[in-house]
């Protein structure tokens, strides 16, 4: 099973996929997709799909696990962070892959058995997970974290499709002309 991992940010989207037989975790590819920063926010997110749409599109991954919403001290971060998660669930969403989100706490918890682990902690131990022979960026190394989270489930949970259904069900809606008719109508 192919897991791409995915860490949103408006200015850093972190990306990582892992592969799993059996019991063995295997590194695949990972990267950071970093926008200009001085572009407006519709331009990063631009950026965003078009890079992540690539990704997906070379890799074909069969499942996305994206990092949940966290509520933040920072009410304009936590909405741009929105803005980015959507970005990544529509680019799942259109390739009709499953997606699961996990919260920051419970990859932590996870990849270093401690839900307050710091990011090099957690880059540290994806490291020794995985093989690499060097430490891979913040973001991609949360992104990698993310697919682990996942590929470590319960194995009802990784194979699980039902969220698959609402989005193959809008798509091909959408694909059929419904969504062209109902904007019409408008």
């Amino acid at each position: 099973m192919l897991v791409l991992g995915v860490d949103p940010g408006t200015h850093h989207t972190g990306w990582g996929l892992v592969h799993k037989v059996g019991t063995r975790l295997t590194h695949v590819a990972h990267g950071v997709i970093s926008p200009p920063h001085a572009r407006p926010l519709a331009e990063r997110l631009v950026v965003i799909e078009a890079e992540l749409s690539r990704v997906v599109e070379r890799h074909a991954p069969e499942i996305a696990s994206v990092e949940a919403l966290f509520f933040a001290k920072d009410a304009q971060a936590a909405a741009k962070l929105g803005h980015a998660r959507g970005v990544a669930l529509l680019v799942c969403a259109r390739a009709g892959m499953p997606v699961f989100e996990y919260p920051p706490a419970r990859v932590k918890r996870t990849v270093t058995g401690r839900g307050a682990a710091d990011k090099l902690q957690v880059a540290q131990m994806i490291r020794a997970l995985l093989r690499l022979s060097e430490l891979p960026p913040a973001d991609a190394a949360d992104a990698l974290a993310i697919a682990v989270t996942h590929l470590s489930a319960s194995p009802a949970l990784t194979t699980k499709a039902a969220t698959t259904a609402p989005h193959a069900a809008l798509l091909a809606a959408i694909a059929a002309g419904k969504g062209r008719k109902a904007r019409a109508t408008r």
